[in-house]
């Protein structure tokens, strides 16, 4: 082999549908496929990994110990010239008889093998082992071939930047040391690039080191880039009979001008009146723009080396159309809108409000809002059904009233505390006889506000109060009334002060007519006996004098031929009489 590296170059054209392959990948590629496949005649093939110890065989380990006596390797030297290698006679120990540097590399195993350390590429040939057996002295040839995978695989010279539609060199791939060569592929993002003469070239070439014999395989990649490719992925990859390499992966600056911009709003959502609202321009060029015109409702603003311009505490006069171009092509420009959200209410009357009963309020809630607006009600935190009116007050009215306003995201509350006052004024007072009718309760009712004090003219026990609701309460006492007597109550507050008698009898006169309570109370019975049958005689009496009467009056008249109703009104004051007393009887 000439002391010169020997470098053969060839491209690779593959179309979408098929491989094609140029004269000289074709050698490499029947090289290879010879190298794995193919046997010379009579003779089996061995494959050996570079650097490893290969074990090649005897007559494929066939031979018996006990026949053979003498074994000998030898192998080709070339040009028709043999080298020895080993000699093993029966019965004693191998003798090596190679002089060159196969001298520290060989032994034979106990089955005769041949043990080759060290392999390297020129080993590669053949190796002949001949057995001795009687009067037969068979050879046994055996091929042998040294592969080796490439030492590494790296993409090298990659292009600083590429700029679309133009066709640039990308990147070279490189598969050093290796035999046989290394076949390399290229991919964009796990698909593999195929050479179109157009956006995809690939040029391939070999270099074989003279020393080692080992082979380097170079790709260069040719790619015109789109704005897609943009962060693609780029790798390459070997084909080899020993296995697979794929690089790390690469990717690449895509340089193109700007062609699109948009406006971008950023703010909290909703935007409020008080908030801060940022506007970003986003250019599709690479590299992007880096200076920009906001136009800001009339005014414009340049911003240097930023995209972004923010607007601080915006109210609702900063709503409307926002711009945004570029610097060196004003043309080139986005808008967008920015609405600002607001929402104020204004409650009158608010806070703490005294008002007096039977007296009108009117309430006011004014809503200034960016949208339509929902309002809602509650008092003492009970939602209501309509909004609260108040033509004429009363004590019930009192309570805390609170409104609600929302507008989408936005609320907004406002309240107001009734208090509706009254002086304390006595609606109903009223006795009753207890249950086991020993006692009478009395009760008196009364309204006002604030809450009225309530008083009796007595001393009672068991004293019972209602809640105040409403501006309405109830007070009760116990009493045991041992004679007929007149009863006050009183209520009084800051306003006013109302009293009100009520008779109460006695326990032990009262007349009561229960079976159970005859036997107690029966001197009382018969004094009301006596009194009704006097009252009765009494009737008769009248009664008996008014019959002589009529009957002598007839008389008379008859006598002096006056008419009948001469004397009617004395008769009628005389029934009227006896009605009375008839009435007083029944009682």
């Amino acid at each position: 082999m000439s002391d010169k590296r020997q470098r053969v170059n060839f491209s690779v054209g593959i179309s979408r549908q098929q491989t094609v392959l140029t004269p000289a990948e074709k050698e490499i590629e029947k090289c290879v496929f010879a190298l794995l496949f193919s046997t010379v005649s009579g003779m089996d093939t061995v494959i050996g990994q570079f650097g490893e110890t290969l074990e090649i065989p005897c007559n494929n380990g066939a031979v018996k110990a006990d026949e053979a006596i003498m074994t000998k390797w030898k192998y080709d030297k070339g040009e028709g010239l043999v080298g020895d290698l080993l000699v093993k006679q029966i019965g004693q120990n191998t003798s090596v008889k190679a002089t060159d540097d196969y001298k520290d590399r060989v032994t034979m195993a106990a089955n005769f093998s041949l043990l080759l350390s060290e392999v390297r590429l020129s080993d590669q040939g053949t190796f002949t082992c001949m057995v001795v057996a009687g009067s037969n002295i068979p050879e046994y040839p055996v091929n042998v071939v040294i592969n080796k995978t490439p030492a590494e695989l790296e993409i090298s010279d990659k292009a600083e930047e590429l700029e679309i539609g133009k066709l640039t060199k990308l990147a070279k791939c490189v598969a050093p040391d290796a035999n046989p060569a290394a076949s390399i592929k290229w991919f964009k993002n796990n698909k593999p690039l195929v050479a179109d003469g157009k956006g995809i070239s690939i040029q391939a070439s070999v270099l074989v080191d003279p020393v080692t014999g080992l082979s380097t395989t170079s790709s260069v990649l040719e790619f015109s880039a789109e704005k897609e490719d943009t962060d693609a992925v780029f790798t390459c990859s070997t084909v080899h009979v020993a296995g697979e390499l794929v690089s790390s992966p690469v990717t690449f600056t895509i340089t193109y001008s700007t062609e699109n911009i948009v406006l971008k709003v950023i703010a909290q959502d909703p935007l409020v009146e008080g908030d801060n609202v940022t506007l970003k321009c986003i250019a599709d060029g690479n590299p992007a723009p880096t200076s920009f015109n906001f136009h800001l409702k009339g005014e414009t603003v340049k911003v240097e080396d930023a995209d972004t311009y923010t607007i601080t505490n915006v109210s609702r006069d900063t709503a409307g159309e926002y711009k945004c171009s570029l610097v060196n092509n004003p043309s080139l420009e986005a808008s967008e809108n920015v609405t600002v959200n607001y929402l104020n209410i204004n409650l009158s009357p608010s806070g703490n409000i005294v008002q007096s009963a039977e007296e009108a309020l009117n309430l006011t809630l004014q809503i200034d809002a960016s949208g339509k607006s929902m309002v809602s009600w509650t008092k003492d935190n009970v939602k209501l059904n309509k909004e609260p009116k108040f033509t004429k007050l009363t004590y019930s009215d009192s309570g805390l009233y609170e409104c609600t306003v929302k507008m989408g995201h936005l609320s907004q509350k406002a309240s107001f505390e009734l208090l509706v006052k009254g002086a304390a004024v006595i609606t109903k007072l009223s006795n009753q006889l207890g249950e086991d009718g020993q006692h009478k309760v009395l009760i008196c009712e009364a309204e006002g506000a604030p809450k009225p004090a309530v008083s009796w003219s007595i001393n009672g026990t068991s004293p019972e109060e209602s809640q105040f609701v409403n501006g309405k309460i109830t007070h009760k006492i116990t009493v045991v009334p041992s004679a007929n007597l007149t009863v006050s109550c009183t209520v009084i507050n800051e306003f006013g002060v109302d009293t009100r008698s009520i008779n109460v009898s006695s326990l032990f006169v009262e007349v009561r007519m229960d079976k159970q309570d005859q036997s107690e109370d029966s001197d009382q019975t018969k004094l009301v006996v006596g009194v009704v049958v006097g009252l009765l005689v009494a009737t008769l009496i009248i009664g008996l004098a008014y019959l002589v009467y009529r009957k002598k009056s007839k008389q008379g008249s008859w006598k002096t031929g006056e008419k009948e109703d001469g004397n009617s009104e004395e008769e009628k004051k005389l029934e009227e009489k006896v009605e009375e007393n008839s009435q007083k009887a029944e009682v």
